[in-house]
């Protein structure tokens, strides 16, 4: 059976004085939705504009605009809880809890009533306003011990890592290559020990102190060609290493944890 006509409009008047209507109770942004959400705000703009389509709601006062970080102004939406309530329906449990327990609060923050300043002359209203201060400081004071103390071990960290990031920074990044004495120098050990060291890794052959393949294919060492007048031998032509600045962090790294390598090897 048709629907009467009076019905209708008595049913879109209805409608229309709902979404028109001044909202005293406290609204929420659709910002603050994707906050709690975890959401994408143009995903919670885009949910909002296809739940308002199929309310057939087009009353303006929802939306709204913010300036971004760019101090751009970007469109937004402010919901009544009803609205909002209804978006997060077909959110997952946890986030329909987050938001609604967010909606509590706001009207429980509009709902307290204002400080009556003539209940400062109650002496126990006085005792509790001190009380509650007094623990607000010792909480604040104990959040900034801890900050503090977070901020202390965060200087002494970097204090101690000054000296490693400053030589990686030296040298990584450097497209010169130094000779084992200046890369042992750089090390802070002598040129025939850090040789040795290098035989013992097989960056250099045992016999001859050649770069071998794998380091150099690696990008730690380069081989410097020399040829020279052998008395028996004739011209003849060595292959010197040279450290790259890759492979000076490398043998830095290397170099300070020998002894750790030494016994476990030993063990």
């Amino acid at each position: 059976m048709p629907i009467p006509q009076s019905v209708v409009n008595s049913n879109q008047s209805a409608t229309q004085f709902h979404v028109s209507q001044k909202v005293s109770r406290p609204t929420m942004s659709s910002r603050e939705i994707a906050e709690l959400t975890g959401k994408r705000h143009d995903h919670v703009m885009r949910d909002i504009r296809n739940m308002l389509s199929e309310l057939q709601i087009t009353d303006p006062k929802f939306g709204g605009t913010y300036l971004d970080g760019s101090g751009r102004s970007m469109p937004c939406f402010h919901l009544d809880r009803e609205l909002t309530e209804t978006l997060v329906t077909g959110y997952s449990i946890p986030l329909r809890h987050k938001v609604i327990r967010r909606l509590h609060e706001l009207e429980d923050a509009q709902a307290k009533p204002a400080f009556d300043i003539a209940s400062l002359n109650d002496p126990k209203v006085l005792l509790a306003l001190l009380t509650d201060n007094v623990r607000k400081v010792v909480t604040l004071e104990s959040d900034n011990t801890e900050l503090s103390h977070e901020n202390l071990m965060l200087e002494q960290k970097v204090a101690a890592d000054a000296p490693k990031a400053a030589f990686f920074d030296a040298v990584t990044v450097t497209h010169e290559t130094y000779s084992v004495a200046e890369a042992a120098k750089l090390i802070g050990t002598g040129q025939n020990r850090l040789m040795a060291f290098l035989r013992q890794r097989r960056w250099v052959t045992l016999r001859k102190n050649e770069p071998m393949q794998g380091p150099i294919e690696s990008g730690y060492l380069t081989a410097k060609l020399s040829t020279y007048e052998h008395p028996e031998n004739g011209k003849t032509t060595v292959s010197t290493p040279r450290v790259t600045g890759k492979g000076l962090t490398k043998l830095q790294a290397l170099w300070s944890r020998r002894d750790a390598d030494l016994l476990g090897g030993a063990l």
